[in-house]
């Protein structure tokens, strides 16, 4: 690619082929963060990131960090905390907290945040239409983890997490991978590889045989994600892992 795609509202993204030749994967900028569009970026494998001041910047890593639900590593450690029963989950019952606190959260060695007002306002849309969901942690009425992201069919794209606890993130990323059966996804995506994923049991695809799963699973139906309030749902209410992994 020599030069970058520029988009105008509602116009076509080019070929994920066309995107820069790294991992990164920069494909485009511009256009812009409507419902249509988005729905359509994710269904190919494109999403959004950018910083305040720069335009809209579309990306299309390769290779694509994905985890199958059914793989997520959960140490015996960390189900001996679940089934402690501190914490308490919830779903969809505090997505507006959950974008805010990802937003606030510091970051090791990042500044500011990607999740820019426009940013966010995209983003509750979907929720408000029934595209994008949270998963929340709780302790004690207060909320201390949690993750969101955008479905389309049966794949669940994950847009970022956050933890004002030890390992409630990590909770979260559980639940969510406990329920996946009932929720009706088969493929979570996250998009770039980071350490902590690997060792959740997230694993690298290259671009074509990712876009060879979306096409296979976002096509399919899959009935509304429910509002579930917060403390009605506890890891034990979740079906349990058949073989502990880890120590």
């Amino acid at each position: 690619m020599t030069s970058l795609t520029w988009l105008a509202p509602g116009d076509p993204f080019p070929p994920t082929s066309q995107a820069l030749d790294d991992p990164d994967g920069l494909l485009a900028a511009g256009g812009d963060l409507s419902t249509a569009t988005l729905l359509n970026a994710y269904g190919q494998g494109i999403f959004p990131w950018y910083s305040p001041g720069q335009p809209i910047l579309w990306w299309s890593p390769n290779p694509r960090l994905v985890l199958f639900p059914q793989r997520f590593h959960l140490s015996r450690r960390m189900q001996r905390t679940l089934r402690q029963g501190h914490w308490k989950f919830s779903l969809n019952s505090a997505f507006e907290q959950v974008i805010d606190a990802c937003a606030d959260t510091p970051r090791h060695g990042r500044s500011g945040t990607w999740i820019t007002p426009e940013m966010r306002a995209a983003y509750c849309q979907l929720h408000a239409l029934g595209h994008a969901h949270s998963l929340e942690v709780w302790h004690r009425q207060q909320l201390v983890g949690g993750i969101y992201g955008v479905r389309v069919g049966h794949v669940f794209f994950g847009e970022s997490m956050f933890s004002h606890a030890r390992d409630a993130s990590k909770a979260a990323m559980a639940m969510l991978c406990q329920l996946h059966t009932t929720l009706s996804f088969e493929l979570l995506d996250c998009q770039v590889e980071s350490a902590h994923l690997l060792s959740l049991g997230a694993s690298n695809l290259t671009r074509e045989k990712f876009e060879q799963q979306l096409r296979m699973l976002t096509t399919r139906y899959s009935e509304a994600w429910p509002v579930i309030p917060p403390g009605g749902l506890s890891f034990c209410q979740a079906a349990c892992f058949a073989e502990p992994v880890g120590d």
